[in-house]
């Protein structure tokens, strides 16, 4: 079992920055592929960013590339996503995901990738 329990969300202004966190704890957390999704009101969960186990491989999302970006620490077993740039449309709630495999690359975008799931945490953007 993996336990992550996200961190950092809130409310800013549109422009304005948010670092979130994704602490995990459990059975070999680092050798994990974590990933971010987002789910506003009425919407499907989508794919924000994912990171490989090692952190060098990353992806991201073509609605948030250039302003947000994945990173981790594993002596830290922790996940981040930095976010910059913020827009209305970002407002959601936002959960951190680990997905195990053999695959050094392995940085799925859909959720069925991922093994264990966060609570998640509310980012809301303002205008």
């Amino acid at each position: 079992q993996v336990q992550l329990v996200e961190s950092g969300g809130g409310l800013v202004q549109a422009g304005g920055s948010l670092r979130l966190s994704c602490a995990a704890s459990g059975r070999t957390a680092s050798n994990y592929a974590m990933g971010w999704f987002r789910q506003a009101p009425g919407k499907e969960r989508l794919f924000v960013a994912a990171i490989n186990w090692n952190g060098g491989i990353t992806v991201h999302a073509d609605s948030v590339k250039g302003r947000f970006t994945i990173s981790r620490n594993n002596a830290k077993n922790t996940v981040y996503l930095q976010m910059n740039s913020l827009k209305p449309e970002d407002t959601a709630v936002y959960y951190c995901a680990a997905g195990s495999s053999s695959s050094y690359a392995y940085t799925p975008r859909t959720g069925s990738g991922y093994n264990y799931w966060g609570q998640g945490t509310q980012v809301t953007v303002s205008s």
